[in-house]
């Protein structure tokens, strides 16, 4: 038996869940069960709504609407005519039940999580009814099953813990009896004891497929998405990232964790132990292969699998000399986040034991500054210990990689390359176990960060050059059309790429971070905008590249006096303009003495 999730992209609308149907069809297997998520956008329409009738804003109803039209025009467009008139009759019941229930909200200018959870659960609900009856009409073998007489829960709303003993009673009961070839059941939502609509947290669909996986001892879980695996790294972020072809348990949770969006990070923790392997496909590419995520067996014996960021992030930091060797300092400032429910992504602490530095979300940064230093208030008014610092617009990039502790010089190897860009790091976290490697930078260096460490990693060798272009007269004019003809003998040769992304002569300039088309560059920069030297290293600045060159064709003294600012921001300088090498002596060792340690 197979469980195969479906998530709110790749049932978006009737044109994607025909996709999907035609993804079961092709499987040919007997016994499946298919989890699905509310129609794209559907659960943040949802919570929308509940917040505008809890604030007794009638746009709700506007809201409501667009449910309403977007599950109706789903069904006339799967749905035969002739069949359609039993489901649109339940589903406008169901409507019917959410505007009673959104109503509910706006006359008493309030919501609960229990009514937010009722709420939010018709998404699944409907999504999950139309698909099975839309496999019903094209002939298929098919029954839908609410989850929430499956899967059972505490009553902690909004992100109910799952009681597995009786959950999986259910399932086996169910499952055991059932002759439908195909199993339709929306994810996200559980019920309580008593019947109560719960749900398992933003992501939960994933959570529920794995869930009835391990309950009924799947062969497989098939989590089907919009992109074709996890990756290397971001690939919205790093064009060159790949899907990893097999990856093991620990280190999918490490990327999910960190940032990696395709796997909601509990998926994982029902089917590890019973060894369920975990199948990531994309919904748009089924022919592609996709991740498969199952016990350790890196056999390339490679060290760093994947490259994860988490963005947003605030480090609150607690020093003062009347910490060192003082026990429960760690205990109370842990004990006053998790009171106020603040995770903690990420920790570090000096062996003087003279400061303790987290990470959070930035969300959280306010409350939690304003308790610590509250819970600390006599230790701060007698100076034993000074106010938390607070840093924010900040980010974590982390390594991960199961053999990355039988690698000596990983840390090394990536806190160089960070640096050698400029990239500066404001605090380092790494588990005993050594299967992640986490650093916090500042937000405006992720993509850099990123590219930088996946070209060291993961490229083979090939260093990208990101190259400005200043002067395009004899000289530079030359030079472009030497990079232009030797552009293959430098990848394959030297292993560079280099990349013109910004060009300008006396009058006007260009920039393309994907790289000017050297063909017609000339065309193209004599349409560019107005030549500014100080728009130009402020572009240069703000696109924030990797190995990043400013390239002076110029003979003006005026841009030569530039050199320093550009090596300041570790961006190299090439120049034939022999100004600033042939005047003051000492702006020369300046220059040279910059270049050093920049």
């Amino acid at each position: 038996m197979k469980v195969l999730k479906f998530g709110g992209t790749s049932v978006a609308n009737a044109q994607h869940i025909k996709q999907v149907q035609n993804i079961i069809k092709n499987l040919d297997e007997n016994n499946i069960v298919v989890v699905v998520s509310a129609l794209g956008g559907i659960t943040d329409l949802l919570l929308r709504t509940i917040d505008m009738a809890s604030n007794q804003d009638e746009k709700y109803k506007d809201s409501l609407q667009e449910i309403e039209d977007r599950h109706i025009k789903t069904i006339k467009e799967l749905i035969p005519i002739q069949l359609q008139s039993a489901i649109l009759s339940k589903v406008k019941s169901e409507l019917n039940t959410l505007d009673t229930l959104a109503e509910g909200a706006f006359l008493i200018a309030e919501k609960t999580p229990q009514l937010t959870d009722k709420i939010v659960s018709f998404g699944e609900l409907l999504s999950s009814y139309i698909i099975s009856e839309f496999f019903v009409s094209a002939g298929m073998n098919s029954a839908f099953k609410d989850s929430r007489e499956l899967i059972k829960t505490d009553d902690t709303f909004g992100k109910a813990a799952v009681d597995f003993e009786n959950t999986n009673k259910n399932c086996n009961a169910y499952f055991s009896k059932t002759k439908n070839k195909i199993t339709v059941i929306p994810g996200f939502i559980s019920s309580t004891a008593q019947g109560n609509s719960t749900t398992l947290g933003r992501g939960g669909s994933d959570y529920s497929a794995a869930v009835v996986a391990s309950a009924i001892d799947a062969e497989e879980l098939q989590i089907w998405t919009d992109v074709s695996g996890m990756y290397t790294a971001n690939p919205r972020i790093v064009k060159q990232a790949k899907a990893i072809p097999q990856i093991s348990y620990e280190e999918a949770m490490e990327l999910s964790h960190f940032g990696a969006k395709v796997l909601y990070p509990p998926t994982i923790q029902p089917v590890l132990s019973k060894n369920i392997p975990i199948l990531i496909k994309n919904t748009f590419a089924p022919e592609e292969a996709g991740t498969l995520i199952a016990k350790n067996d890196n056999a390339q014996g490679k060290s760093v699998r994947g490259i994860s960021n988490v963005e947003h992030i605030t480090l609150l930091s607690l020093e003062g000399p009347g910490m060192i060797g003082i026990p429960g300092i760690s205990k109370r400032f842990f004990e006053v986040l998790s009171q106020t429910g603040i995770s903690v992504v990420l920790i570090t602490q000096a062996s003087s034991e003279h400061s303790i530095c987290v990470g959070i979300s930035d969300v959280d940064a306010a409350i939690a500054e304003s308790l610590v230093n509250k819970a600390f208030e006599y230790e701060i008014a007698t100076n034993k210990i000074k106010p938390v610092l607070v840093e924010s617009e900040l980010a974590i990039i982390a390594l991960v990689g199961d053999n990355m502790k039988s690698h000596q010089g990983l840390s090394g190897k990536m806190f160089s390359t960070l640096g050698k860009n400029n990239v500066n790091i404001r605090a380092i976290a790494q588990g005993a176990s050594e299967r992640n490697i986490s650093a916090v930078i500042r937000k405006d260096d992720v993509k850099k960060a990123l590219n930088t460490l996946h070209e060291e990693f993961f490229e083979e060798n090939i260093k990208q050059l990101n190259i400005y272009v200043m002067g395009v007269g004899n000289v530079g004019s030359r030079f472009i059309k030497q990079i232009q003809n030797q552009k293959k003998y430098l990848k394959k040769i030297l292993k560079l790429n280099p990349r013109v992304i910004g060009l300008s002569n006396s009058r006007t300039m260009i920039f393309d971070e994907d790289g000017i088309p050297l063909e017609n560059w000339d065309e193209l920069l004599a349409k560019g905008k107005k030549a500014d030297r100080t728009v130009f290293f402020n572009t240069v600045l703000s696109n924030n590249h990797r190995n990043s060159i400013f390239v002076d064709n110029t003979a003006s003294e005026t841009i030569a006096n530039t050199y320093a600012d550009y090596l300041k921001h570790s961006i190299s300088v090439v120049t034939c303009n022999k100004i600033a090498c042939s005047s003051d002596y000492k702006k020369y060792s300046d220059l040279k003495e910059l270049s050093r340690e920049y």
